[in-house]
C-alpha cells in the first residue's frame, strides 16, 4: 500500500470514528420507554452492516433476520416469521466465525426471551403493549420522580426557593440528595446528544444554598381525616412516608430507637460529605408538614409491633439496614477490628477515633467502603483499601474513588481477605489476603478467582470491614413479618406479606440501596397508604415551572463541582465539596433541553408500583 491510500485510509477512518461517537451519544440517550423491538430492530441493523461478508450465518443470515425484525416492528410479521426469526439468531450465535455474528444472533435471542410479552404484542395484536412509550429520561430515572425539568428552570430563573418547593413535591430531602444523591436522573439526559449530560446534582445544590430548606415554607396540610399512621424508623424512607402522609391530613406518629433523626443519612455518611447542620434543614422542615409526633428513643419490639398495628390505622416498617456483614474470617472478633457501620455510627454520635500513626486497612470496594477510607484519613491514619476485583469494578461511584486516591487512599485490587493475624496480646497486626485474578463475567462483572500467587500480608494497626449491610429484622419476625434473607416480604405496592394494614419498605424490604431510593418508597408507600384507608389525595406544591425558551443546542462543557483541596480536606471533617457560582449555575441550567415541554412530556397519577 503506497503512503496516499494509507493517508487516504487514516483520514477515513478518522471521519468515521468522529461519525460513530455521535452514534455512541445517541445510544446512550436511548430514551426510557422505548419499544424494544425498535431498539433491537436497530441493534440488528448496525450489526448487519459491520459484517465483513466472509461467513454466510453472518453475512446472510443478519441481512435476513434485519428484514424479519423490520416486519415484527411494523406489526406485520407471523408467528412463522417469529421461529424464522429465532432459527437466523441461533445460526448466527452458533455459526459465524466472529463476534460480529455471534454476539449479533445472542442479542437477538436475549431479546425475544426477555422482551417475549413485547413480541407477542407486535405479532398477535399488531401493537406494543401497554405503558411503552417514550418518557422525559431525567424524570424518569430519577426513583422519586422530581419534576427535574421544572426545578432546574426556576433555578436558572433566580427562583431558588421555587425549585426547593418544585423538588419538594416528590422529595422532601431536597438537601440531602443535593449532596450525596448518585444522580441516577443523569443516566440518560438528552443534552448528552450535544455534548455531555447536565450536571442535576449540582444544581439541585445551588437551590438548597440559595434556599436553605427550612427557611422555604411546606404547603399547608389538607384537612384532618382522622386517620393515624405509625412509621417505624426515621430515616430517608420513613420521614418521607411521614411527610406525605402528613400533608394529606393523616395523623403521624414516628418511632425511632436512637434520639435523633435521619437513619443512616446521619449515621451512616460522613459529614465532610453531608454536614449535620444540613441534614437538619431538611429534617426541620419535614416536620412542620401537618400532623407529625416524633417519638425518639423509643425502639419497639414484637409487643410494641402488634399494639401499633392494633391502635393504628396503617403502620409502615422503614427500619433501614444498620447491621454489619461479617468476613467471617477467623480472628475477626480481635481488637482493631470494626465494621463499617460500628465506625460510621460512633461517628454520627461525634465519637471520633484517633486513627494517628496507625495502619488503617479497608475491605470492600463500594461508597461505604470510601466513605470508611476517607474518614479514616481525617482521622490520621495511613489507609489502604483491599478489594478482590478489579479497581474499575469496584461499585463506589468513580468520583468517590477518585478523591480517596487524590486524599492518600492506597488501592490494593485483587486481593481477597483469607486471613487476620493477631499479636500476643490479641490485637489485629496484619491482614492476610490471596491475589486474584480476572475471571469470566457472572452478574456483569468479571468474577475473581484465585491466582498462583503467593499469599499478601497487609500491616494493618486497624481494619474496618465495610462488606455490606444487614437488616435487624428480628423482632419484626417474631411480629409476624415475613422475611427472606432478612429483607421483608411485601408485594409492589409495598403491603407487608400476611398483612392489610402493614407496609414495608426502603433498605430493609429491598436491602441496603441509596438515599433516593429509601425516599422513593416512603413517597410510594405515603400514596398507597392512603389509598388503603380509602382516599385519594392529591398535594400542591404552590409552584409552576416557568414557560420553556427555545434550545440553546450550541455544545458547551458540563459545568463541574469543585472540591476543596485534597490536602487541605483530608485533614478536617468539613465540607469537601464546593458550590456552583451564580454565573456556573446560570449556564449549566440554560443547558436543559426542556424535554418536558419540547420532548414527549410526562405522565402521573394512579397507584404507583415500586419494584
Amino acid at each position: 500500500m503506497n503512503r496516499l491510500s494509507i493517508e487516504a485510509r487514516a483520514v477515513h477512518d478518522g471521519r468515521l470514528r468522529a461519525f460513530l461517537d455521535r452514534f455512541e451519544r445517541r445510544v446512550a440517550a436511548t430514551p426510557p420507554g422505548m419499544c424494544p423491538v425498535a431498539v433491537t430492530a436497530t441493534l440488528l441493523e448496525t450489526s448487519a452492516a459491520q459484517t465483513c461478508g466472509k461467513c454466510g450465518p453472518c453475512r446472510d443470515g443478519l441481512r435476513e433476520a434485519a428484514a424479519l425484525m423490520g416486519s415484527v416492528l411494523a406489526c406485520r410479521a407471523t408467528e412463522g416469521d417469529m421461529e424464522r426469526l429465532r432459527a437466523l439468531a441461533e445460526l448466527a450465535r452458533d455459526g459465524s466465525d466472529c463476534a460480529i455474528g455471534s454476539e449479533a444472533g445472542a442479542a437477538v435471542l436475549a431479546a425475544l426471551d426477555e422482551f417475549a410479552d413485547e413480541f407477542a404484542s407486535h405479532v398477535q395484536r399488531r401493537r406494543c403493549t401497554e405503558g411503552v412509550g417514550q418518557s422525559v429520561p431525567c424524570e424518569t430515572d430519577c426513583p422519586a420522580h422530581v419534576n427535574v425539568p421544572g426545578y432546574i428552570a426556576l433555578a436558572g430563573a433566580g427562583d431558588c426557593a421555587g425549585a426547593v418547593a418544585m423538588i419538594r413535591k416528590d422529595n422532601p430531602f431536597p438537601t440531602a440528595c443535593a449532596f450525596v444523591c448518585e444522580h441516577p436522573c443523569e443516566t440518560r439526559c438528552r443534552r448528552m446528544l450535544v455534548d455531555a449530560p447536565l450536571n442535576i446534582r449540582g444544581i439541585k445544590r445551588y437551590a438548597v444554598d440559595g434556599a436553605a430548606a427550612d427557611t422555604v415554607a411546606v404547603p399547608e396540610a389538607l384537612p384532618p381525616t382522622g386517620r393515624r399512621i405509625a412509621v417505624v424508623g426515621a430515616g430517608p424512607s420513613g420521614l418521607t412516608c411521614a411527610y406525605f402522609a402528613a400533608l394529606m391530613g393523616h395523623e403521624v406518629h414516628v418511632y425511632e430507637g436512637r434520639t435523633q433523626l435521619g437513619g443512616m443519612m446521619r449515621f451512616g455518611i460522613p459529614s465532610y460529605r453531608f454536614p449535620r447542620e444540613r441534614l437538619d434543614e431538611d429534617i426541620a422542615a419535614i416536620l412542620r408538614a401537618g400532623d407529625i409526633t416524633v417519638h425518639a428513643g423509643e425502639a419497639v419490639d414484637a409487643a410494641a409491633l402488634e399494639r401499633l398495628a392494633a391502635d393504628f390505622d396503617a403502620l409502615y416498617v422503614a427500619i433501614g439496614a444498620h447491621g454489619a456483614k461479617a468476613l467471617r474470617l477467623e480472628n475477626e472478633g480481635a481488637a482493631g477490628v470494626f465494621s463499617a457501620v460500628e465506625l460510621l455510627g460512633a461517628i454520627g454520635e461525634g465519637d471520633i477515633p484517633d486513627f494517628t500513626g496507625k495502619s488503617v486497612v479497608v475491605v470492600g470496594g463500594g461508597n461505604v467502603a470510601m466513605d470508611c477510607a476517607r474518614t479514616a484519613v481525617r482521622c490520621g491514619g495511613e489507609v489502604t483499601v483491599v478489594y478482590r476485583r478489579r479497581l474499575e469494578d469496584m461499585t463506589a461511584l468513580a468520583a468517590e474513588v477518585e478523591a480517596a486516591i487524590a486524599e492518600g487512599v492506597e488501592m490494593r485490587p485483587l486481593q481477597a481477605p483469607v486471613g487476620l493475624a493477631v499479636n500476643e496480646e490479641g490485637a489485629v497486626r496484619a491482614l492476610i489476603a490471596q491475589p486474584q485474578m480476572v475471571g469470566p463475567v457472572k452478574g456483569g462483572r468479571p468474577a475473581p478467582v484465585p491466582a498462583d500467587k503467593p499469599e499478601t500480608v497487609i500491616a494493618a494497626d486497624v481494619v474496618l470491614v465495610a462488606i455490606g449491610q444487614d437488616i435487624v429484622s428480628d423482632p419484626f419476625e417474631a411480629f409476624g413479618m415475613a422475611a427472606d434473607r432478612g429483607r421483608f416480604t411485601a408485594d409492589n405496592f409495598l403491603v407487608a406479606e400476611g398483612f392489610s394494614n402493614v407496609f414495608a419498605g426502603g433498605d430493609c424490604q429491598t436491602g441496603p440501596a441509596t438515599v433516593i431510593r429509601a425516599i422513593a418508597a416512603g413517597k410510594v408507600a405515603a400514596r398507597n397508604i392512603d389509598a388503603y384507608l380509602g382516599y385519594n389525595h392529591t398535594l400542591d406544591c404552590g409552584v409552576e415551572a416557568p414557560g420553556a425558551v427555545p434550545n440553546r443546542r450550541v455544545p458547551t462543557g458540563r459545568v463541574a463541582v469543585a472540591e476543596r483541596p485534597a490536602r487541605e480536606r483530608a485533614r478536617d471533617f468539613a465540607a469537601t465539596e464546593v458550590a456552583m457560582s451564580d454565573e456556573e449555575a446560570a449556564q449549566e441550567c440554560g443547558r436543559c433541553l426542556r424535554c418536558d415541554v419540547f420532548g414527549c412530556g410526562s405522565a402521573e397519577g394512579g397507584r404507583i408500583q415500586y419494584a
